[in-house]
């Protein structure tokens, strides 16, 4: 036989009831500095063409390349290809060295370090 007890007390309001404390799983880190957050979002905003996303392939599969190939290479006109050439420089993800007429380019190691770093869930 099955007891059932009832109370005659009316349930406690929602407000006045305690949750139990969970403990945290995973604490959230400290915010990165604001001068880090800017270059960081630089960064990120030279990525955010497609074009320029393919010359940072490029670059990443060769030592350097020659300006002179980039445009064929991504399908824009020389101007256009400059202007990107431009945008990941500024942002230090390239650097270029002049030799005669062309400048060959490169990838900065050190700074695509710090976009995996960003991006690396501790």
């Amino acid at each position: 036989m099955t007891t059932v007890t009832t109370s005659l007390e009316a349930p406690a309001p929602a407000s006045a009831r305690q949750l139990p404390v969970l403990t945290i799983c995973c604490a959230p880190s400290a915010a990165m500095a604001d001068d880090d957050a800017a270059s960081l979002a630089g960064m990120f905003k030279a990525l955010a063409d497609p074009a320029r996303v393919k010359i940072l392939s490029m670059l990443l599969n060769a030592d350097e390349v020659c300006a002179c190939d980039m445009a064929d290479a991504i399908g824009k006109t020389a101007a256009t290809a400059s202007h990107h050439l431009k945008l990941l420089r500024d942002a230090g993800l390239i650097i270029g060295d002049r030799r005669g007429t062309w400048v060959y380019y490169r990838v900065v190691p050190e700074r695509l370090a710090a976009i995996r770093d960003a991006l690396t869930l501790a």
